[in-house]
């Protein structure tokens, strides 16, 4: 299973996003077998950041989410990211 992720920044807060980005994404692939197979920062209008991620299947990504480690860093989070969007890949 692929997913596209746009990551819009809060203001100002783009190094953040990036930090926290590398924690859970460290997590993802660890824990759950995701792979990222592209990342992306982007200058300008739109997203601060693309992602290109494989996981195995529907349950690795229902487990990640529900991950205790990712979710005791949810305060970092909403401090960096102002929104997020998720698009499941062909």
């Amino acid at each position: 299973m692929k997913l596209v992720v746009l990551l819009h920044a809060v203001p100002g807060r783009e190094a953040a996003l990036t930090t926290y980005e590398d924690t859970v994404l460290a997590l993802l692939e660890g824990e759950y077998g995701g792979q990222v197979l592209q990342r992306l920062a982007i200058t300008g209008e739109g997203p601060t950041e693309v992602q290109v991620i494989e996981l195995p299947d529907e349950q690795a990504l229902e487990r990640f989410l529900a991950d205790p480690a990712r979710l005791a860093l949810e305060r970092e989070r909403a401090s960096c990211i102002a929104r997020t969007e998720v698009y499941r890949s062909r």
